[in-house]
């Protein structure tokens, strides 16, 4: 590379997305099946578009204020109070960010100084590493077992935990694995978290796929809601990945912090995208649940089906992705995925991607229609017949 000795290190040394590596690999290839991508397969419902669309009919085209409408940050804490139960003042507790993804970037920006730790359960979403190191911190990574569950025990956090902890990455439904936390396994680390006083960056993404029980929120334990920063937005739920709108909640010293980035960096969320959201988050309810009821019939159909054929699966309780085991193949996850792709034109993304821990296993995304996850798993079991 010709400017070598010119850029960041901090960029220059970092890794390439392991998801974003298959894609590209798959792309090449003609007739290829994926189940790669964590987006949902439904369209927008139509109220919901029609409100984008009747914003850009009305000239709604301009700046709006650097922390949202102020319709939308109302909608979206009377949604919180209404499907969480957990309360938020749209004056102070509230921005309206271009995706989840900058919120993740704006909140660890605000937080981290350079050397500080960020405790991150693991496997975990690609960006979070990633984040942390471009902000200054250091990872610490804790690995989630399956024989928990793949949920953050109170053991394992406190071995995390130094001088120098200042936060710790939630995000329960989890990408890849699909675990979660239920208030009793929060109750369990609050008081650690409240003792070291660590701050919970709980990305709550997929809340609304949580198919046993209902979503609990960290930010309902008062005792530690001061230093509970939650992420969420509109992309899975609603099926509105495109439309780029996510949100922070959180006390609202730190979200005037956070606003300065945002400000400088962003300015605003896309309006036209902003009263679509409100649309949404008033009535979108009856869409979450016809979406949600899908979701669950094929989690269903798929874990049965992948244990049926030699891929032992966790029965995952949230997200839309299954996390199989390949240790019928005594392969590398990396090694796996590209013999897949190479015999069976079929896309999956490597465990590892998601870190060391994610080694040994393989993500599957649902969020497909069923006749996709059906030629996938036909084209998965001529492919394990050779480990039999």
């Amino acid at each position: 590379m010709i400017f070598d000795d010119e850029i960041n290190n901090t960029v220059r040394y970092l890794k390439p997305s392991g998801i974003r590596k298959f894609f590209d690999l798959a792309a090449t290839r003609k007739g290829v099946v994926s189940l790669g991508v964590g987006e949902p397969d439904f369209i927008t419902p139509w109220h919901i578009r029609e409100e984008a669309i009747h914003a850009i009919e009305k000239g709604r085209t301009f700046y709006t204020g650097n922390m949202g409408l102020y319709d939308l940050r109302k909608e979206i804490c009377n949604y919180y109070k209404r499907r969480f139960g957990v309360s938020y003042d749209p004056d102070k507790n509230c921005i309206v960010t271009v995706g989840g993804s900058e919120a993740i970037d704006i909140v660890l920006r605000t937080l981290i100084k350079e050397g500080d730790e960020v405790i991150l359960p693991t496997p975990a979403y690609v960006a979070y590493a990633a984040i942390i190191e471009l902000a200054g911190g250091k990872v610490v990574e804790v690995p989630l077992k399956e024989e928990d569950e793949f949920k953050l025990t109170p053991e394992a956090l406190k071995k995390a935990v130094s001088a120098k902890t200042k936060a710790v990455i939630l995000n329960f439904p989890g990408n890849p694995t699909g675990g979660i936390m239920t208030h009793d396994d929060y109750s369990k680390i609050v008081p650690i978290l409240k003792e070291n006083g660590i701050f919970a960056v709980t990305d709550e993404i997929y809340a609304e796929l949580t198919y046993e029980g209902k979503h609990c929120s960290i930010a309902s334990f008062d005792e530690i809601k001061d230093r509970v920063i939650v992420i969420n937005g509109f992309s899975k739920a609603y099926s509105m990945t495109g439309y780029r709108v996510g949100y922070i909640l959180a006390h609202k010293d730190l979200i005037a912090m956070a606003l300065k980035i945002h400000q400088y960096m962003i300015m605003c969320a896309t309006t036209p995208s902003q009263y679509a959201a409100i649309e949404a988050a008033k009535n979108g309810d009856r869409d979450i649940e016809e979406m949600f009821i899908s979701f669950k019939q094929r989690r269903n159909y798929i874990v049965k089906e992948l244990n049926r054929i030699g891929l032992k699966t966790h029965m995952p309780q949230g997200a839309f992705y299954v996390f199989p085991s390949i240790a019928i193949s005594k392969m590398g996850c990396e090694e796996f995925c590209e013999k897949l792709l190479e015999e069976e034109n079929l896309a999956l993304v490597p465990g590892n991607a998601f870190g060391d821990a994610g080694e040994g296993y393989v993500r599957i995304s649902y969020a497909y229609s069923m006749e996709q996850i059906k030629i996938a798993i036909e084209r998965l079991e001529h492919f394990l017949k050779q480990f039999k």
